[in-house]
């Protein structure tokens, strides 16, 4: 491996996770920083609470395909020899956390952003589609079920390395996805730690997918 290009490239993972979409998204179109209403955060489910479903879905889409870019650098790194192949896999997982973590600590809003879920699913995309496109179908029934953005988030988490582990079309003879996949579970669980709180006690706010569904 060639060192010099591998700092470049998780320079650019940053920066590109960095990038606050609901942030400059709510200010440029709407007139609104999404930080000073709803929840506070400046992820996509705050942009859902404060500016609506358009604007969630550009956010949550823009954010996705960041993680998904910054990841998949570590192809462009393989194709131009930089790195070998039975490295691929780690560059990926290094460069998605590294992605993922600007989303949460953006150089842009002071080491400040949201939670990094729509990030995170653009890394396992790129990672693993089959399995990652199993683990929206979870989010979407457990938000159904639920209607807790943040129980779909953790439990949608969860299901990317159970399903690595135990269905044998998707079984890797990666061990590191595995672990890494448990314990991107575990980050998720911390950044949600006070929407679990909400939840214990009854105070998190809820999301309807079916507009016919009556809010309690």
């Amino acid at each position: 491996m060639i060192i010099a290009p591998l700092v470049i490239a998780a320079i650019l993972a940053y920066l590109l996770g960095s990038i606050p979409t609901a942030v400059w998204l709510g200010r440029s179109m709407y007139g609104i920083d999404v930080r000073e209403h709803g929840s506070g955060n400046s992820g996509a489910t705050n942009t859902f609470r404060v500016l609506g479903k358009r604007a969630g879905i550009i956010v949550m889409l823009a954010d996705i395909i960041k993680g998904m870019v910054a990841t998949s650098v570590a192809i462009l790194l393989f194709n131009l020899n930089f790195i070998e192949e039975q490295n691929l896999v780690t560059a990926k997982l290094i460069l998605g956390v590294i992605a993922v973590t600007g989303h949460i600590f953006s150089a842009f809003l002071n080491f400040k952003g949201g939670k990094g879920v729509a990030t995170l699913l653009g890394m396992m995309v790129a990672i693993h589609y089959e399995v990652a496109l199993l683990c929206i179908v979870v989010f979407i029934i457990t938000l159904l079920v639920s209607k807790y953005v943040s129980l779909a988030s953790i439990i949608s988490a969860l299901a990317f390395p159970t399903f690595l582990l135990f269905i044998p079309r998707f079984k890797t003879n990666e061990p590191l996805l595995i672990i890494f996949g448990f314990f991107l579970f575990i980050v998720i669980v911390w950044t949600h730690n006070k929407n679990i709180k909400r939840i214990a006690d009854g105070e998190e706010n809820k999301t309807y997918l079916i507009k016919s569904q009556k809010k309690d």
